[in-house]
């Protein structure tokens, strides 16, 4: 059997206004071609399929088209779990239709267990896997809350429920491998899913990854899960790697670049073999659809950068980032100058310069379109002059709130 493992497809997702619908389709176009080289058996999809709770329908469109596709392909099985952009109602909603093509969806934690176990079979009914399709798993679904606890209390409890969830549906696949191994079918392996941020997890600048949970003990170590996983799909973190130096657990990264700091990673899938003993694990790198180039520097820097671009016939979306000595007010105009007669495109340009002359000033002139809503806070905090002991507690408590309202689900009813 072959697994292909894959997530964080942010499908709909923009940079600096620039839709990507043609990137997203090459990479599904791509998918379909390699899961057919690869001969496929199972597609997993550890969440983040769409970037936001209400995908537009080209998102929609691309997402359906691809999964009909792929019923049409070696692939006997797909598996998608929601990750944390994802609405987990949206995604469940056609679940049932979905499964006339062989997909899937584990939206959100149900109220049995069993819902997140999936026994896959072969077209003789053999048993494939038993997949553990644990989706993303929101504060709520997996900690109490209590008077008086303090932070160190919640996160303790945070890191528990995590614990206690795999380990309960893992469990039921246990019972059910062991089922299967009394009837002659040994060494089905057990395949788990999820949507988190391990321990030692690398992450890079501009990559829109967001904190899951609030607290310092939300990265989740490598021990916490059970041991009878024969390979972990995980999805969230956009870098490519394994978990704690086990080779079994595994992100794969997002499949293009979701902003100007992912520009030079090396994209990938992974494809895992299983033929009776231990799993083997192969990476496999994706083509660029659209290559990104940040160029920082001095007036100089960046005409000298810029016209090898053009030499190289690049198509290049740019990021340009000023940062001379001296303030130069028409960058944009000089900027145009330089690229003309070429395919490249600015999405955006930094004058660093500039920026700095404007914060000294920012404050008196400053409105609510230029604050975040932590930036909002702490200007409360100062406002009311509150003391510095307190200030930890009431901003951790004020951003869950905020999380709440993030992973609201806008479409549920």
């Amino acid at each position: 059997m072959k697994i292909l493992h894959t997530s964080d497809w942010h499908l709909g997702r923009s940079l600096y206004g620039r839709k990507r619908y043609e990137e997203f389709a090459q990479f599904l176009d791509w998918l379909i071609d390699t899961i057919e080289e690869e001969g496929i058996d199972l597609l997993l999809v550890a969440g983040d399929v769409f970037d936001t709770s209400t995908p537009s329908n080209r998102a929609q469109a691309l997402y359906y088209r691809f999964l009909n596709r792929v019923s049409a392909t070696c692939c006997q099985h797909v598996v998608v779990i929601a990750g944390n952009h994802d609405s987990p109602s949206f995604l469940n909603a056609p679940k049932e239709l979905l499964r006339a093509l062989n997909v899937y969806v584990v939206g959100a934690m149900t109220e049995s267990w069993e819902d997140e176990v999936v026994v896959l079979q072969d077209h003789q009914d053999k048993p494939l896997a038993v997949v553990c399709a644990v989706p993303y798993l929101r504060d709520k679904d997996v900690r109490t809350v209590e008077p008086g606890e303090t932070i160190d209390d919640k996160n303790a409890k945070l890191v528990e429920g995590l614990r206690h969830h795999y380990a309960a549906v893992c469990a039921i696949a246990e019972s059910k491998q062991s089922a299967f191994s009394e009837a002659g079918y040994t060494r089905v392996p057990i395949i788990a899913m999820g949507h988190l941020f391990t321990a030692g997890g690398k992450t890079v600048d501009d990559d829109g990854v967001r904190e899951l949970y609030v607290g310092s003990l939300a990265h989740i170590g490598k021990d916490l899960f059970p041991s009878s996983i024969d390979y972990f799909a995980l999805g969230h973190l956009h870098v490519p790697q394994s978990v704690g130096g086990a080779d079994h657990i595994r992100y794969s990264g997002s499949p293009i670049p979701m902003g100007y700091g992912e520009a030079t990673q090396k994209k990938e899938v992974i494809v895992v073999s299983f033929d009776g003993t231990n799993p083997t694990v192969e990476e496999i790198q994706l083509p660029c659809f659209q290559p990104l180039e940040r160029v920082v520097g001095t007036l100089d820097n960046i005409h000298a950068r810029v016209e090898q671009l053009k030499q190289a016939e690049s198509q290049a979306w740019l990021e340009i980032e000023y940062s001379g000595h001296d303030i130069v007010s028409n960058l944009q105009e000089l900027i145009d100058e330089a690229l003309a007669g070429s395919s490249m495109e600015v999405l955006r340009i930094k004058n660093r310069r500039v920026i700095d002359r404007v914060i000294r000033t920012i404050q008196e002139e400053e409105t609510l379109d230029d604050l975040n809503t932590g930036d909002v806070f702490a200007r409360c905090l100062d406002r009311l002059d509150v003391a510095d002991e307190d200030r930890e507690a009431l901003t951790v408590s004020y951003n869950e709130i905020i999380q709440l309202l993030d992973e609201e689900d806008v479409n549920a009813e």
